[in-house]
């Protein structure tokens, strides 16, 4: 099994937990300080942390599951999977034309893991699904997007292909490569400069208009933006107000599933 679940930490749970559930998506896990949400395809967890702790900078998943000294209001790439040595075995097969091993079987801080590296640098962890099936009450238009931002796109997207992901489609031919995950969530690799790093978003395949409606009766500051790909939504950052460089800007996105993915 392969789902997408990046790990994103915050001081601000109670406002992540309320748009979460305002986007659709149910809490599956309430451990306290680690909540996970799903959405009609992939999941997201929440790691409480100290208000300001570290800069907000985002990077490889170095302390993802810990929360003890990781930057307020970052995202870590992650993804679960079903059996931790079954994938690393077949992660690495698959990687022997391109003459490396990216998965690695590690005892984090956390617990046993799988770690990936990317030909770029960039790390992250592959956990074993606490528990495997998705939330029936979830809105099964909302997906889960983690992006991996790079300056190696190709060697991301072939080390997301080993992994088991999905090629999808794309508009543009150019260095973007969209993914799906077989259990859900989908992985985006886009070109960038400097240190690879993550991101976090959202597609829907339901009515944009409508979901916009939704988030503002309940609060949100929303607004609908047309642009050569498609339609999307910007949502206010919980982080944003306390965080005026939180990684991940003072909106998240929302994007419109694209036509024939």
């Amino acid at each position: 099994m392969l789902r997408v679940r990046p790990i994103h930490y915050t001081s601000r749970m109670d406002q992540w937990e309320q748009l979460l559930s305002d986007l659709g998506m149910v809490r599956t896990v309430d451990r306290g300080d680690w909540q996970e949400f799903d959405a009609g395809s992939g999941r997201l967890a929440l790691h409480r942390v100290a208000p300001g702790a570290g800069d907000g900078a985002v990077g490889s998943a170095a302390g993802a599951g810990s929360g003890g000294d990781v930057p307020d209001g970052r995202t870590d790439f992650g993804v679960e999977v079903g059996d931790l040595a079954e994938f690393a075995r077949r992660t690495n097969a698959a990687s022997v034309e391109d003459g490396n091993a990216p998965a690695e079987l590690v005892q984090a801080r956390h617990g046993e893991t799988c770690r990936i590296t990317g030909e770029d640098g960039f790390g992250f962890f592959a956990d074993k699904a606490a528990h495997g099936a998705q939330c029936a009450d979830a809105d099964p238009a909302l997906a889960v997007v983690e992006v991996w931002f790079t300056p190696d796109a190709a060697g991301a997207a072939q080390t997301l292909r080993n992994m088991g992901a999905r090629l999808r489609p794309t508009p543009d031919a150019d260095e973007t490569a969209d993914f799906t995950a077989k259990n859900g969530g989908v992985l985006m690799v886009r070109p960038a400069n400097g240190t690879a790093r993550s991101g976090l978003g959202f597609e829907y395949t339901g009515d944009l208009t409508a979901l916009r409606d939704r988030l503002a009766a309940a609060g949100h500051r929303v607004s609908m933006t047309e642009e050569a790909f498609g339609r999307s939504l910007h949502v206010a950052n919980p982080d944003a107000a306390d965080l005026p460089e939180n990684p991940n800007g003072a909106m998240l996105w929302i994007s419109a599933k694209p036509a024939g993915s």
